[in-house]
């Protein structure tokens, strides 16, 4: 079992931030859910393995995959 399955309701939680609030900074992502930006910073990586994919724009501002506007 990958790591990231016993974090799958984090990785969710905040992909639906994401998905509702595109274009935060993960900064502002870890704000809004009440956690450090460095867990933001490790936990990116880890959604992109359980196959949450996302995108950063050049100021570093999180969008679902292939929804930038």
């Amino acid at each position: 079992m990958g790591f990231w399955r016993k974090k799958q309701d984090e990785f969710e939680e905040t992909a639906e931030l994401i998905n509702e609030e595109p274009g935060l900074l993960p900064g502002e992502v870890a704000r809004k859910l009440g956690v450090s930006p460095s867990t933001i910073t490790r936990r990116l990586p880890a959604m992109e393995e359980a196959g949450i994919l996302l995108s950063e724009d050049e100021r570093g501002g999180l969008w679902p995959f292939g929804r930038r506007k």
